[in-house]
């Protein structure tokens, strides 16, 4: 196994896969817990930390809420996935248009995909009438919006962030 200073941002070793399986399941872990669980030291784990966040490995740390219960608390929520279909296909008016679906906040995850539609929403509105406006703002209004179907969350059955990785057994 390379020593951590030989190990350059764009590379990974055993350690670093397994570091990152468990901040993937839960990035609440202090860095004296994390050092346990992989055998290392906690300045080692915590220079390994580091370098991955740096090197573009860990994107960003958040906390994860729960829709259902901050629905009840705010009164309602609604979870809506989108197929957008384009008139125009050239790289400009699909980058346009995804410019304008990441601006938006209510948009949680914007996909560009093929075949079939031209990008994949998933929006969190508080209610009906948000969702509206939503649609408006993105979707009525854009005149290279030539298809849209929407499909309606009743129930999340599974929801995960975590990416398979090989040999990140700890």
């Amino acid at each position: 196994m390379k020593s951590l200073s030989e190990l350059s941002a764009d590379s990974l070793d055993a350690t670093d896969l397994q570091l990152l399986s468990l901040l993937q399941v839960d990035a609440s872990l202090n860095n004296v817990a994390l050092a346990e669980k992989l055998h290392i030291s906690a300045p080692t784990c915590l220079r390994r930390t580091k370098r991955l966040q740096h090197g573009g490995w860990i994107e960003k740390q958040v906390a994860i809420l729960s829709a259902d219960k901050l629905g009840r608390y705010v009164g309602h929520s609604m979870t809506a996935i989108i197929e957008v279909s384009l008139d125009k296909q050239g790289e400009e008016w699909l980058q346009a248009f995804e410019t304008r679906a990441v601006q938006e906040q209510a948009v949680q995850q914007c996909w560009r995909v093929s075949p079939g539609p031209d990008f994949m929403l998933v929006v969190q509105t508080t209610d009906m009438p948000a969702y509206l406006a939503l649609t408006q703002r993105l979707l009525t209004q854009n005149a290279n919006v030539r298809n849209v179907k929407a499909f309606f969350s009743l129930k999340r059955a599974k929801f995960g962030t975590e990416i398979p990785l090989p040999t990140a057994t700890v």
